[in-house]
């Protein structure tokens, strides 16, 4: 148990609420889930598009993000023994050793070679501003409010902000050629999971 705490203390993560990371010092953090292109394979005039695309995405910003590549390695064994388990219900014997060969194949491919699977996101954060409660001290009043109405109030409007910088970025990426989905809080939370129990071949998400 203690080590456990102590393991908690270097997450930054306070908890996952509706869809935003609320950090320990207050912060706030959206992540939008980007799909890929393959650049190279455009043509001239479709490369310029993008990195126009891009460049405007970049210069409507009046706030940072961060673009992270999580990779993570992927085990096709499932794969290959899917393939096995169906090979003897192929009709066609040619069929059935060509099946054969390519899981040798990719068996001995996979022996020195790690298959790698690449996910893109982008990180929006949101700083609110510090509630303050403006009938302190003030004695006509009846007292402060209730603080969990306050926190409340803060987090809606403060996720209505993060919403509205996270929906910038999602058109930005749009125009040049990128789709971006928001992640849902379940999704949050499995991708930090995977962040924070990473193994030497995978990268954190850092918020």
């Amino acid at each position: 148990m203690p080590t456990s705490r102590a393991t908690q203390s270097f997450v930054p993560v306070k908890e996952v609420r509706s869809g935003v990371v609320i950090l320990k010092d207050g912060g706030y953090r959206g992540i939008l889930m980007c799909s890929s292109l393959n650049f190279a394979l455009k043509s001239e005039d479709e490369q310029r598009a993008i990195i126009g695309g891009f460049q405007s995405f970049i210069n409507t910003l009046d706030f940072s993000v961060e673009i992270v590549v999580h990779s993570r390695k992927t085990d096709i064994r499932p794969y290959l023994a899917l393939l096995e388990e169906r090979s003897p219900a192929q009709q066609n014997e040619l069929m059935r050793v060509q099946l054969r060969e390519y899981v040798g194949f990719i068996r001995n491919f996979i022996e020195g070679t790690d298959i790698m699977t690449k996910s893109f996101y982008v990180v929006v954060p949101y700083s609110p501003a510090p509630v303050t409660s403006i009938t302190s001290g003030l004695p006509f009043v009846g007292g402060k409010p209730a603080e969990g109405n306050v926190a409340d109030v803060s987090f809606e409007e403060s996720r209505a902000q993060l919403e509205q910088r996270m929906g910038l970025v999602e058109s930005g990426l749009t125009g040049a050629g990128v789709r971006a989905v928001p992640l849902g809080t379940e999704e949050i939370i499995e991708l930090l999971y995977r962040s924070f129990n990473v193994s030497e071949r995978e990268n954190p998400i850092r918020l």
